[in-house]
């Protein structure tokens, strides 16, 4: 219970950041390292099997809170097991590619 309290207070903290700090991503980069997130968070009502959901769209999400994501994933504090093996070997480069990508990406519906 701890480690989510301060797994939520870090999120927070992250969220709070002024947007240059998240600048340092790279979004052409970001484009072919997301190839593999938009298999499923590019596909207009897209539902995951298990647990069943409906898949986010993550297009124009603000880059701070895809970096705060996936981090959390990656840390494994945040529970899904197909996210957490997706993050588990992302660099913090790559992170910062993805959400500057996403970030520009247009939004679905």
């Amino acid at each position: 219970m701890k480690s989510a309290r301060w797994g939520l207070m870090a999120l927070a903290g992250l969220l709070c950041m002024p947007a240059a700090n998240a600048a340092g991503g790279d979004a052409a980069a970001g484009r072919v390292k997301a190839s593999t997130c938009m298999g499923c968070h590019g596909i207009p009502k897209y539902n995951n099997v298990y647990p069943t959901y409906r898949v986010p769209k993550l297009g124009g999400q603000s880059a701070e809170y895809i970096i705060a994501a996936l981090n959390e994933y990656k840390a494994g504090n945040r529970a899904h097991g197909t996210m957490h093996a997706q993050a588990a070997s992302l660099s913090d480069q790559d992170i910062a590619d993805i959400a500057a990508f996403l970030s520009t990406a247009p939004k679905h519906p």
